[in-house]
């Protein structure tokens, strides 16, 4: 009874196998029968636009040769009136030489010797007058047309050459006249055999956090530009929040693309950070990079909805999915014993710790903000501590609250900048050489530079009462602020302690 039973589920899985693969080859014999019905189609329309291509050589031929004969037929009727004119006079002149002749001759045979006198001075008179004798015997026009002759060897040669398109080759990616800098990356190329049928080329990008050639299963998707006329783009005004960017191009004649080019990888090295939601203040409420100020956020009841809405610290954007890799530098949220700020101290930090090298972003504050600060901070700094009131803290500080004032903030201590207040603000942090310099992020003008020794790493941190503000990071430090940073670090350094 068993042996049956192995049997008939031998047989079930056969049958089954049988019928899947039944069930395969009826798609493939679809799919050819498809792919039949698209040669049949496609040529068709391969034909249609073949035979229109040749009308249009045609009509251009006819076109030419009905202007080439106009010019022949006007050229001839040009010279044969000019011709024609001389002839005529040609003629009358000879007609006129000859009735001359017949008055000279019967002058000769008059016998009166007075007649005779008088005949001979008519005559004299009448040949020094004669038109024969202001008249040019040389054709005014040559009857050579060999100058509207044409020689269509090298167009016979041309049309003779005429083939379908080729498909066109892979264009090389010239990764020495390739450059990263100031959030923009431009990308050159280069055909390696010359192509006059190209129309153009397609650009395609992506960013990843993986160095080497591109994986096949990226998560990000590939960005199209189309129609560069050039071999070379510029990619502007970008935000590199992941640590490379993938780059492909293919070029493109009239009817088909080619390959791509064979993909390469360029690091894109900025300073991105998020706002960590776990330090902020209860009446600041933190989306990502934006924060705007809530009189009601310190509310017990508001602090327990937005945590049962996952808006509280589970919230935070370092636990957000779309992070694919956690830099080291990230803090965790985690931290024991850590309160929010509290009191006036409207706070809020970055999330990555900045140790080492040279760092850059940008704050767009909204104007009418009571109050708003930015600058950095040790870890350390105290939950009633506000921007700039202790050592562990610098900042520019705007108050627009009963008296307006722009100031530099450091250690308790205040140093007024007689500078206009611009709606954008640069923030450059060189940690090493101890520099921490803020400038009007559209004109690049240095505003005030912090000269300190930082004995421990920093974190970008901000506060705002009565308004909101919007952090733009993923920004390399602009080519201008290196400069400034080399001419006027001495002259501008704070003498805040």
């Amino acid at each position: 009874m068993e042996k049956e039973e192995q049997r008939d589920e031998s047989l079930r899985k056969i049958i089954t196998t049988l019928a899947v693969k039944n069930e395969e080859i009826q798609n493939f014999i679809y799919s050819l029968k498809q792919m039949i019905q698209n040669v049949e189609a496609n040529s068709a329309r391969a034909q249609q636009d073949l035979e229109a291509e040749f009308q249009s050589l045609y009509a251009l031929l006819d076109e030419l040769k009905e202007d080439m004969v106009m010019k022949i037929k006007q050229e001839r009727a040009s010279r044969t009136y000019e011709l024609q004119a001389q002839l005529a006079a040609c003629s009358k002149a000879l007609e006129s030489s000859e009735e001359l002749l017949e008055a000279a001759n019967h002058a000769l045979g008059t016998a009166n010797h007075h007649d005779f006198s008088q005949a001979a001075k008519q005559i004299k008179d009448s040949v020094t007058m004669a038109p024969a004798f202001r008249l040019s015997l040389k054709a005014k026009v040559s009857d050579n047309m060999s100058h509207l002759m044409v020689d269509f060897a090298q167009e016979r040669r041309l049309l003779q050459a005429l083939t379908f398109l080729p498909v066109p080759s892979a264009p090389e990616i010239d990764l020495a006249e390739s450059l990263v800098a100031d959030n923009c990356v431009t990308l050159a190329w280069r055909m390696p055999d010359e192509d006059n049928k190209i129309d153009h080329y397609v650009l395609e990008y992506r960013r990843t956090n993986f160095e080497g050639p591109p994986r096949a299963k990226e998560d990000q998707p590939w960005m199209v530009i189309e129609g560069i006329k050039g071999t070379e783009y510029t990619l502007t005004g970008l935000r590199f929040d992941m640590k490379f960017m993938n780059f492909r191009v293919r070029a493109c004649n009239k009817a088909v693309a080619g390959d791509f080019s064979e993909p390469v990888t360029l690091e894109t090295r900025a300073f991105m950070f998020r706002l960590d939601a776990s330090t902020c203040h209860q009446n600041l409420r933190v989306e990502e990079l934006s924060v705007e100020w809530d009189a009601t956020g310190g509310k017990v009841q508001d602090v327990k909805a937005r945590e049962k809405d996952g808006k509280g610290r589970t919230a935070s954007p370092a636990n957000s999915p779309a992070r694919v890799v956690q830099s080291p530098k990230r803090m965790s949220l985690g931290r024991g014993g850590r309160d929010r700020f509290t009191a006036e101290s409207y706070t809020v930090l970055g999330d990555t710790l900045i140790d080492g090298d040279e760092h850059y972003w940008e704050v767009r504050y909204d104007r009418d903000s009571k109050a708003f600060g930015v600058g950095v901070a040790y870890r350390s700094l105290g939950k009633f501590d506000q921007l700039g009131k202790t050592s562990a803290s610098w900042c520019l500080h705007l108050n627009n609250w009963l008296q307006v004032s722009f100031s530099a903030k450091h250690n308790n201590k205040a140093k007024a900048l007689d500078v206009p207040v611009p709606d954008c603000i640069g923030v450059h942090c060189n940690f090493h050489e101890g520099f921490l310099s803020f400038y009007n992020a559209r004109t690049k003008q240095l505003l005030h530079t912090f000269k300190a020794k930082f004995s421990q790493p920093v974190l970008p941190a901000f506060m705002v009462w009565c308004g909101s503000f919007q952090v733009t990071s993923g920004l390399q430090v602009p080519s201008a602020v290196r400069c400034l940073q080399k001419r006027n670090s001495t002259a501008s350094s704070s003498s805040l302690p």
